[in-house]
């Protein structure tokens, strides 16, 4: 009677031991979400010249943690694309014109992140600063932006809350 009663509890001891840990199922597409965009004073460290800045604040995720570009490899196309449209006629219109000086440039290169201990899932926050030499008063604006992990996934777009650049402050959506 002890020998069969020993087998049966070793293998409940496991099972239940094995249901307390369940792996994280996690898309190894990355995903984003907005969280903030903050305009605030900044000076041009060179020049000397005040100007405003912005600070996009945003979260992601990815299942298989292949985000980011090694610093040394230049032929990697960028890995977050951001697009600017301004509010005309009460409309968000999206700029095509490259010169445009609320443009902050189309493409950045966010540096290999990596994880830690044995789960490749990888999550964070990433901070984008831009510099805006000049603008106007009544500038209303708004940014569209994806990232793309080292194996080509995009992640969804988001898009930030409309945006004063001449009013410092936070937006959120």
């Amino acid at each position: 009677m002890k020998k069969i009663k020993l087998p049966i509890i070793l293998f409940a001891v496991i099972a239940f031991s094995a249901a307390c840990f369940k792996v994280e199922r996690v898309s190894e597409i990355p995903s984003i979400e907005f969280i903030s965009f903050e305009i605030f004073d900044s000076t041009d460290l060179h020049l000397q010249n005040n100007l405003k800045a912005g600070r996009l604040k945003f979260k992601f995720e990815d299942g298989d943690g292949d985000i980011g570009i090694n610093v040394q490899d230049t032929t990697e196309p960028a890995n977050f694309k951001i697009s600017l449209y301004r509010k005309i006629n009460g409309a968000m219109q999206p700029v095509t014109n490259s010169s445009d000086p609320l443009l902050p440039g189309s493409d950045y290169r966010i540096p290999v992140l990596k994880t830690i201990g044995q789960s490749k899932v990888l999550r964070g926050e990433i901070i984008i600063s831009i510099l805006y030499q000049s603008y106007n008063p009544t500038d209303t604006i708004q940014y569209h932006f994806f990232i793309t992990d080292r194996a080509g996934n995009n992640s969804n777009i988001e898009e930030t809350a409309e945006i004063i650049v001449a009013e410092n402050g936070i937006y959120r959506k």
